[in-house]
């Protein structure tokens, strides 16, 4: 039986590549991903574990923006390394002037996140997972 060991790219098409191009660039530039390839019309990033590329939309794909609730992509959380990450995560995100839909709160038990979209209304997400839980396990083995 095949066994999938993780996601290792993701691609979406954007509706003006220039402008999706500038903003992912400065994302991932702050998360820590650097272009992994380049091409006329597409442009992946790649942090050394995952890949997240962009094509332009076809011509009768960027008649209308994404909505939230169509069929296809609900949104895509990258998984940051602390909680401090993802406020850091924030603040760039407010420096940039780009749009959060949800700031930086505990959404369930020990997860913490971030929302924010990108310049076509895709939802996106920073967040952490169980620091609580990892802290309290270290200061009852120690």
């Amino acid at each position: 039986m095949a066994r999938v060991v993780g996601i290792d790219h993701l691609v979406i098409r954007v509706g003006d590549y220039r402008r999706s191009k500038a903003f992912y660039g400065r994302l991932f530039e702050f998360l820590g991903f650097e272009v992994s390839d380049e091409f006329e019309s597409a442009i992946g990033w790649t942090n050394g574990r995952t890949r997240f590329w962009i094509y332009p939309a076809d011509a009768q794909g960027r008649k209308r923006r994404h909505r939230d609730g169509d069929i296809g992509f609900h949104h895509y959380a990258f998984q940051l390394r602390s909680r401090k990450d993802v406020d850091a995560l924030q603040a760039f995100l407010e420096t940039e002037g780009v749009t959060i839909v949800d700031p930086a709160a505990e959404y369930y038990e020990d997860y913490y996140a971030v929302f924010f979209l990108d310049p076509d209304g895709l939802k996106l997400e920073g967040m952490k997972f169980g620091e609580r839980q990892q802290r309290a396990t270290r200061a009852r083995s120690a």
